[in-house]
């Protein structure tokens, strides 16, 4: 039987790497992701939001190392095309979310995925996309 999709944000990513509010469910969730053999997903535009704030909080090899762990995850990196882009443009212009997060939403739109966060910003999509909420909302 096959689980609804998910997709991540940067936030939850974040959150994991970093052991902040919400880790644990974040964790949870990509644990029984691999025990079912599936797999989270990432829209390569939050895999770049994930990189610089990673970088900016712990310097470029750090980094390296986020990054690597994240290839051992059970998530898939999806890229980024031209309809996505005027997807994400779309729900930008009409939603006060942040660009990258708009890719997570048409992302997760295209896919019929929930979205996993604590990035407060998704409430004003949540009649778009289903969002589940890590512990430790961010403010």
């Amino acid at each position: 039987m096959t689980k609804e999709k998910i997709i991540l944000d940067s936030f939850a990513l974040i959150s994991l790497f970093h052991k902040e509010a919400g880790w644990q469910a974040v964790r949870d969730v990509l644990k029984d992701l691999s025990a079912a053999g599936e797999k989270a997903y990432l829209s390569r535009m939050n895999w770049g939001e994930f990189y610089y704030i990673v970088r900016r909080r712990i310097g470029p090899e750090k980094t390296l190392e986020a990054l690597s762990l994240i290839d051992q995850l059970p998530i898939t990196i999806l890229p980024v095309d031209d309809q996505l882009i005027r997807e994400a443009a779309e729900i930008k212009s009409a939603y006060p979310i942040a660009y990258a997060d708009a890719f997570c939403v048409a992302t997760a739109k295209r896919l019929g995925a929930r979205v996993l966060t604590s990035d407060p910003e998704f409430r004003a999509v949540e009649k778009l996309v289903s969002v589940q909420w890590i512990t430790g909302r961010r403010k």
